[in-house]
């Protein structure tokens, strides 16, 4: 059990050993052909120009680039939109931060923190770089903010986020309880047609039944001829002499 003990223990050791080994001072590192220095000489410079300058300077070099050089200049266009976007909450530059200069590879992509110390708060000036040929491509400029006024962001978020869900749901809701006035309205249109097609009816019944009465009228008369005329005949008389007043029918 000792032995094993030892064995591991010395195995532990010489993993350890070889991890202090294996740590390389990053100042000393080449970067396909680019010092530790040279990286700081030129992260240092881009931000301590832009550091100097004042906002009215940022915006006349950011107008002189847009109206000269458009597209070709994109990489400092962007560089001079993220300043003043930073500098938006971070106030007045102060001074370099002790230790802030750090060199990052990842693959085939190199990146390079320079911390910036401002009135409000830290800026990290960031510059990546394509390690194959350690051309710039691309510059970033990160506010660095207290874990309070992370919180508070998220919170505000969640709440937005949440009030549009509800939102939404309303709308839903609203629209949803449209689709039960529909058949009301329909069947209210539905009751008006019918309305107005009996106002506009024409009254056939009502002629019929005159029509109707007309032809009793005139049956009855010719009844009473066909009556009087028999009376008159039965008696060997004239139909003047007699007047026939009613018909009773069985």
């Amino acid at each position: 059990m000792k032995k094993k003990l030892a064995l591991l223990l010395s195995v532990l050791s010489v993993v350890m050993m070889l991890g202090a080994c294996g740590a390389t001072d990053p100042t000393t590192v080449d970067y396909n052909g680019v010092t530790y220095d040279q990286l700081y000489e030129e992260s240092l410079s881009l931000g301590t120009a832009l550091a100097d300058a004042s906002e009215e300077d940022v915006e006349t070099e950011l107008m002189y680039l847009h109206s000269n050089y458009g597209e070709e200049a994109a990489l400092y266009i962007s560089l001079c939109e993220k300043w003043l976007s930073a500098m938006e909450v971070s106030g007045e530059f102060v001074d370099l931060a002790e230790d802030g200069f750090t060199v990052t590879k990842s693959g085939k992509t190199l990146t390079t923190d320079l911390i910036l110390v401002f009135e409000e708060r830290n800026v990290v000036f960031q510059l990546v770089y394509n390690y194959h040929n350690m051309e710039l491509t691309g510059v970033t400029i990160n506010p660095v903010y207290s874990f309070g006024e992370k919180m508070a962001t998220a919170g505000m978020n969640t709440l937005i986020s949440i009030s549009i869900v509800f939102t939404v749901l309303i709308i839903i809701s609203l629209l949803i309880s449209c689709f039960k006035i529909f058949p009301y309205l329909e069947a209210k249109k539905k009751e008006k047609e019918a309305a107005l097609r009996a106002a506009n009816k024409p009254e056939a019944p009502v002629v019929a039944q005159v029509e109707t009465t007309e032809e009793q009228l005139v049956d009855d008369t010719e009844l009473v001829a066909v009556i009087a005329a028999a009376i008159a005949a039965y008696e060997g008389t004239s139909t003047d002499g007699f007047v026939v007043r009613s018909i009773r029918r069985r």
